[in-house]
């Protein structure tokens, strides 16, 4: 299994709590509604800070 760092998995509460209230929107603008997807911006928004996350595969 994947190690993520600590500010990654921040990112990615941040990102499930967000999803939860509505507010996550993906690229085009529509609201995210799968946990999934909710993960997946997470550590997108993660790598972008330089968070220790693995590459995609």
């Amino acid at each position: 299994m994947a190690k993520y760092s600590k500010k990654a998995s921040e990112k990615v509460e941040e990102t499930m709590h967000e999803m939860k209230e509505g507010k996550l929107k993906s690229g085009n603008g529509k609201k995210v509604t799968s946990k999934k997807q909710a993960v997946a911006i997470g550590l997108s928004e993660a790598r972008k800070e330089g968070a220790k996350v693995p590459k995609k595969k």
